[in-house]
């Protein structure tokens, strides 16, 4: 099942604004250069967030998901890379959003309902829960991961 990823702006706006009132309230209790130095990060690091998860616009952001049976997982990045990965165990769905832990990595991949069509991210989720998309076969669910064992292997 292969998914293409859009930006989600209002998730972006949602990092900033958390981002936001993070430095609003540690204005509020350091007040003067150092407490607006931090806010100013705090600041950044909502804008940084914002730029790669939600927008998409970091070389390093996912653009498209793979996903097979057992887990397994290409995500394909904005630069062009194809990275494959396997999903953790614990993920987390709910009507809102996705994650999904890549194993061997510290990053958590967040996917909105605004990145993906409707059915696309209810097969996400039901994916996310079951390992697999109903009524799909199980050789269906492995062809990207055959596909590029023939290409790799000759």
């Amino acid at each position: 099942m292969r998914l293409e990823l859009r930006e989600s702006r209002a998730l972006g706006a949602l990092l900033l604004a958390l981002h936001g009132a993070g430095a609003a309230c540690v204005l509020l209790a350091w007040p003067g250069p150092a407490g607006a130095a931090l806010a100013g990060v705090l600041v950044a690091i909502g804008a940084w967030a914002s730029w790669g998860v939600a927008l998409l616009r970091r070389r390093s952001s996912v653009r498209a998901i793979e996903l097979g049976t057992e887990a397994a997982a290409v995500l394909e990045l904005v630069d062009g890379r194809r990275v494959h990965a396997r999903v953790g165990p614990r993920r987390n769905v709910n009507s809102w959003w996705v994650t999904l832990p890549l194993s061997g990595t510290r990053r958590t991949l967040l996917v909105v309902r605004g990145m993906l069509s409707q059915d696309e991210f209810r097969r996400l989720r039901l994916w996310a829960l079951w390992g697999r998309v109903p009524g799909a076969s199980r050789a269906a669910d492995r062809m990207p991961e055959l596909i590029d064992k023939r290409l790799v292997c000759g």
